[in-house]
């Protein structure tokens, strides 16, 4: 538990240096929810796996959460990305607890959306291994704000600073204030790569 709650006070720390430096990107954030352990009677008589299979009817968009630290670029494939709020202009994506890649995250501070195009599967898979070397081979440039990773042919990206995260049972929630973003021209191919009962796939007419 002492790792867990310090991937999440990772990002709480860099909120406050954010904002005690004065920094335009600082947003108030909300008051986090109180963790305690969930009681027996409260769990919910439902299956993991028939979660996950009815939750899979649901399909998604796909994308590449990037940050430049100390060490390097860092990044993992993130289905769970949304747009929360248009003043201030405000995205939330959703992180496992277990992730290696969100400590590196948390304490750049910073991050980029990479919004993935249908032909973007390869890409997604690379990003989606634990341990491996996800940038090898992978073109990319700094964000314009952040330094974030912005991908190489990737249709749009958003660059992030955080400003909040909640918890959400064994995820972690969060918030990002977009300091600059940007889409691609519609040159051939714009349909976006979709996840949908455990496949990828694309939008047809």
């Amino acid at each position: 538990m002492g790792g867990v709650m310090g991937h999440a006070g990772m990002a709480a720390t860099v909120v406050r240096h954010l904002r005690a430096a004065g920094s335009p990107t600082a947003v108030e954030p909300l008051p986090r929810p109180v963790l305690r352990a969930v009681r027996e009677d409260e769990r919910p008589p439902v299956d993991p796996a028939e979660f996950r299979r009815v939750l899979g009817h649901f399909a998604s968009g796909v994308t590449i959460v990037t940050a430049l630290d100390a060490e390097g670029p860092a990044g993992f494939a993130c289905q769970s990305f949304a747009s929360l709020s248009l003043d201030p202009p405000l995205v939330a994506f959703m992180v496992a607890r277990t992730s290696t890649t969100w400590p590196r995250i948390a304490g750049a501070g910073t991050f980029c959306v990479n919004i993935l195009g249908a032909d973007q599967g390869p890409l997604c898979r690379s990003f989606a291994v634990s341990g491996a070397d996800k940038f090898a081979g992978v073109d990319w440039t700094p964000a314009p704000v952040t330094g974030s990773p912005r991908l190489a042919d990737a249709p749009a990206w958003i660059d992030c600073a955080i400003t909040a995260v909640h918890t959400g049972g064994d995820h972690l929630i969060v918030v990002g204030r977009v300091e600059s973003l940007g889409a691609e021209e519609e040159d051939g191919d714009p349909s976006p790569l979709l996840f949908h009962r455990g496949k990828f796939g694309r939008l047809s007419s």
